[in-house]
């Protein structure tokens, strides 16, 4: 037995096992909500009635969740490549940036960097571009583990979800109200976490009336591409003044820290010249 097949047990069962043991505890709280969606779309492809393979292989292939349960509807509605182009383009617009970012950590990947950029999604990214990953590591395989945990979390929920929909005792009617809802509470998660009063909450509505106005002129049917490339147009237009909304509200905060910071000064030096006229006394 060579030294370096020695020094590969002592270890801990090499490269591949160091990275895998570094890479899954990262990854379990994200394994719990990618579950929980799953069993979602898979539930709801199985009220559809959709088979099993549909949600299964559309987890496999396309791996992007919220394209995954616009994908239901496309499916139901009439032939339109060039919608779901597009749709499907605005949706996940975002993997361009993440893309750019990461084309430096994936530099001399070999083999594993398609992989790397297939399986990439929010969550994978938020990992390997944030993780402090140790010395003794290997940087290609420990973000290989995050981006296949990651996915076959999400495959494995979709397959139970469809599994236990036809278990349910009860009717899965209005199931595709899921989508909404999980917007919805993302919209409002963030609505909610945004402090500072109205001018923080500008891009969200400007997001809505965009939305409003597009559904209100086009219908049900056909605002959803117009109203996606209006706010992309809105927020490139309007961008200087949302900046400045922003540094106005940096700047009144700091306004109202000085002030304050002022009122303190002064009812300090008032105290100070009480003390001194009652030892005057």
């Amino acid at each position: 037995m060579s030294a370096d097949s020695v020094e590969t047990k002592t270890n801990g069962g090499g490269t591949v096992g160091r990275a895998f043991r570094a890479a899954f505890p990262l990854t379990v709280p994200i394994a719990a909500g990618f579950l929980f969606l799953g069993c979602s779309y898979g539930l709801l492809m199985h009220a559809k009635g959709f088979a099993f393979l549909y949600p299964v292989c559309m987890a496999y292939f396309i791996f992007a969740g919220s394209m995954e349960f616009v994908t239901v509807n496309l499916l139901l509605s009439a032939f339109n490549p060039i919608a779901a182009f597009m749709l499907a383009l605005m949706v996940n617009a975002r993997h361009l940036f993440y893309g750019l970012s990461m084309l430096g950590k994936y530099k001399n990947m070999g083999w594993k960097k398609p992989y790397l950029i297939f399986a990439m999604c929010d969550e994978s990214f938020a990992i390997n571009s944030s993780a402090k990953i140790p010395e003794d590591v290997d940087r290609g395989w420990f973000m290989l583990f995050v981006n296949l945990l990651n996915r076959w979390y999400w495959i494995a929920g979709t397959a139970l979800g469809w599994l236990v929909g036809g278990l349910l005792p009860i009717s899965t009617h209005g199931i595709e109200f899921v989508l909404t809802a999980l917007f919805l509470v993302i919209f409002l998660d963030q609505w909610m976490g945004t402090k500072g009063g109205l001018r923080p909450h500008m891009p969200a509505l400007i997001g809505v009336l965009a939305s409003a106005v597009c559904l209100a002129l086009l219908g049900p049917d056909n605002f959803m591409i117009p109203s996606l490339i209006s706010m992309l147009v809105l927020f490139v237009v309007l961008r200087p003044w949302l900046d400045e909304l922003k540094t106005g509200d940096g700047g009144a905060d700091d306004g109202g820290s000085g002030a304050k910071t002022n009122d303190e000064d002064r009812e300090s030096h008032d105290n100070r010249d009480r003390d001194n006229v009652e030892v005057t006394a």
